[in-house]
């Protein structure tokens, strides 16, 4: 019998479910690492900062997370396929309402206000554009190679994307478009297509950078002061952030007692700069446990995106695995100055409820896919 009545039969839906279920536990292990390393870089920053507030709130988003991890991770991916344009469109209506109820903070519109929490739709967009481009690949696969599929996939982005630029939300828009070049890879689209959207987009985005409508000013001070040590403070961040890893050292000045930390040196080091409170207080000690447990994620995560047998099911894991790969790599070599500030946090250890929430999401949907699926190997 069909579970959902007056829909169409998904295949693969229905049978997957009476599957043995399949746990990867070592990709919860690896997830509880980082969040666990995540908090108490949060505990230890905030002794000296806020009371600690930002580490008990941070307990809470956690908590609150098993929410949308725990739907992730029971509800039938297929059944997602089947709703996809309601979730599209849920998709938009949310990154259109913080133009119309949303807090105008830091320079940008994009947050809502719940109460005594801040909610970041372009932050749950992320996920969301996984799954429907996932599924819209899904439902053409035997005309994948065609031009007009490819053209389609990526107008079904340009939309989120512009509002996430109008936001604006640089950092949120480059992690978009690297999911969606990840997920058109996996679907089996031809590269000719990508050399083609790419000059287009490097056209536009040349176009509007020198027409001043791609960057705002803070966003310009950030390309300008990046490679510079300048006393305007331009680079003030990457800076502080460069003598916080020399004091660590080999093996950091121990919990709990670093000073550069203690001395607010880093201003918003509980978010996009918290790997430098491991870099200060556990060295490249630390920092290599870090790297280590990131490591041993990302693996997992290709393993589940490897062994999928579902198109599908292999889409949303790699387009998962880019999210959140891209993030990690980015935050890294930002704080490293590597590459400018742009507002990327780092995945489970970054202070902020929504994007926790997305991690959350991202881990449980893969949990869910790797226990429908074959058994993985170490």
């Amino acid at each position: 019998m069909n579970p959902v009545a007056g829909l169409p039969r998904v295949p693969g839906y229905g049978t997957e479910q009476r599957r043995a279920p399949k746990i990867d536990w070592y990709l919860v292990i690896a997830t509880t690492l980082l969040i666990t390393i995540g908090l108490m870089s949060l505990f230890s920053e905030g002794v000296t900062h806020d009371g600690g507030a930002n580490f008990r709130k941070q307990v809470i988003n956690t908590l609150i997370g098993l929410v949308p991890f725990s739907i992730f991770a029971f509800v039938p991916p297929h059944l997602w396929r089947r709703i996809i344009p309601f979730i599209y469109g849920l998709n938009i209506v949310t990154l259109l309402s913080v133009f119309v109820i949303g807090s105008h903070k830091k320079g940008a519109d994009r947050w809502i206000q719940l109460g005594p929490m801040q909610f970041q739709p372009s932050e749950m967009a992320k996920i969301l554009v996984v799954i429907t481009l996932s599924g819209f690949y899904a439902n053409r696969q035997s005309e994948i190679q065609s031009p007009r599929t490819f053209w389609m996939g990526l107008l079904h982005v340009s939309v989120p994307l512009l509002l996430i630029l109008l936001q604006p939300h640089l950092g949120a828009a480059m992690v978009v478009l690297v999911s969606w070049a990840a997920i058109s890879i996996v679907a089996g689209v031809p590269a000719k297509y990508f050399a083609l959207a790419g000059v287009i987009f490097l056209v536009l985005g040349g176009g509007l950078a020198s027409s001043g409508k791609l960057l705002r000013g803070y966003q310009q001070g950030r390309v300008a002061g990046f490679g510079s040590h300048d006393a305007k403070g331009k680079s003030y961040q990457t800076d502080q952030a460069e003598i916080a890893f020399a004091v660590g050292g080999a093996t950091g000045v121990g919990f709990l007692h670093g000073e550069r930390k203690a001395g607010h040196f880093i201003p918003e080091q509980h978010d996009d700069f918290i790997i430098t409170v491991m870099g200060e207080e556990g060295g490249l000690m630390g920092c290599t446990l870090v790297l280590f447990a990131f490591g041993f994620f990302f693996y997992r995560l290709w393993l589940v995106m490897f062994q999928a047998t579902d198109p599908y099911y292999k889409m949303i894991v790699g387009g998962i695995f880019a999210a959140l790969s891209f993030h990690m790599f980015v935050n890294l070599a930002m704080v490293m100055h590597m590459v400018p500030v742009v507002g990327l946090w780092l995945p489970f250890l970054s202070y902020g409820g929504t994007a926790m929430w997305m991690c959350m999401s991202c881990v449980g949907l893969a949990l869910n896919i790797r226990r429908r699926e074959r058994p993985l190997l170490f």
